[in-house]
């Protein structure tokens, strides 16, 4: 676990802070944050996720006079962490800042201890944009109409790579296989660098991927883009085609959210809703979503928990049709 913390405060006032809880609930409901902020990343550090956390983090002590947190609490494709956040007082004191894969982990994972859905209140979209689907360079693919044509001749013997079972990789994979009636077959690595260096070495033909877990590869030549997953063109990949041009309706994007425990009060939600927000329009917050390609999130508290509604039932058709299931 590594932890960081801003606006260090002297030991008398921690103490002191250690007995908040005694007016949390009144405070709460005023939108008054707790004096110290956990904020729960259910991965390693040193991802998107810690540094986007770390981010917000500084921007939230700094405007509510807080002690900011952040704690890495890796396992079980983000359930532990996320676990942790559902099972804590609804006063503000615990948030999750969790990725896509909140919604294709709870996709494929028929026993999770809590409920996507009636567990969390969320918060704030903190930064959404495509992903790549790349080829290994020792293919002879160039656009997407030539993937898909060279995999339905193929009749199952292509394969592509992801992070694991439950990826967003796999589940925006396996949607190309269904709309696209391609029998593509899936191999699972232990992380994306694993899935990575195969293609490297041809192992795999395809993989959908962001841009920052292949930039390395791309920029050598060893991987090609043929195409960005969003439903339009993106800004920081001009050239490429989407791939809905060739397979209309198809749209995969990657986002990062922050949700709070369920009962949360409103007040604090949206309190919290517009400081992300409002970090999100800083250039340096701006630059760090660029180096992931994405961009900051404008939606409302509201707006955000419809758009994580839709995505969870929209993987969780896809790995029920697709029988994806983690066990």
């Amino acid at each position: 676990m590594q932890r960081w913390s801003w606006n260090v405060m002297a030991r008398g006032a921690l103490v002191a802070a250690g007995l908040a809880w005694l007016a949390a609930g009144p405070a709460a409901a005023q939108g008054e944050l707790p004096k110290t902020v956990r904020i729960v990343v259910p991965f390693s550090a040193g991802g998107s996720n810690d540094l986007f956390a770390r981010a917000i983090g500084q921007r939230i002590a700094s405007k509510f006079n807080v002690t900011v947190v952040v704690d890495n609490k890796p396992g079980a494709g983000g359930s532990i962490g996320s676990d942790m956040v559902a099972r804590a007082e609804p006063d503000g004191g615990t948030l999750l800042l969790t990725s896509v894969s909140f919604s294709t982990n709870a996709a494929v994972q028929p026993k999770l201890p809590y409920d996507p859905l009636k567990s969390f209140a969320p918060v704030a979209l903190v930064s959404r944009g495509p992903m790549l689907l790349v080829v290994s360079s020792q293919t002879p693919f160039k656009t997407t109409a030539q993937l898909l044509a060279a995999a339905k001749d193929s009749k199952g013997r292509m394969n592509y790579g992801s992070a694991g079972i439950g990826s967003v990789g796999q589940m925006g994979s396996e949607l190309l296989n269904a709309m696209a009636g391609t029998q593509v077959q899936h191999v699972p690595y232990k992380g994306i660098s694993n899935a990575v260096s195969d293609m490297i070495g041809g192992n795999v033909e395809m993989m959908v991927t962001t841009a920052a877990s292949v930039n390395g590869p791309l920029k050598a030549g060893s991987i090609r883009p043929i195409a960005v997953t969003s439903a339009q063109r993106s800004k920081f990949a001009p050239d490429l085609p989407t791939v809905a041009e060739s397979l209309p309706g198809y749209a995969v994007e990657a986002w990062w959210g922050v949700f709070a425990p369920a009962k949360t009060p409103k007040a604090l939600v949206d309190k919290l809703n517009a400081e992300i927000r409002a970090a999100g329009q800083t250039d340096e917050l701006r630059e760090l979503y660029a180096r992931e390609s994405t961009e900051a999130g404008t939606m409302t508290a509201d707006q955000f928990a419809s758009f994580v509604a839709t995505e969870v039932g929209k993987w969780s058709k896809l790995a029920k049709d697709r029988n994806i299931t983690a066990e």
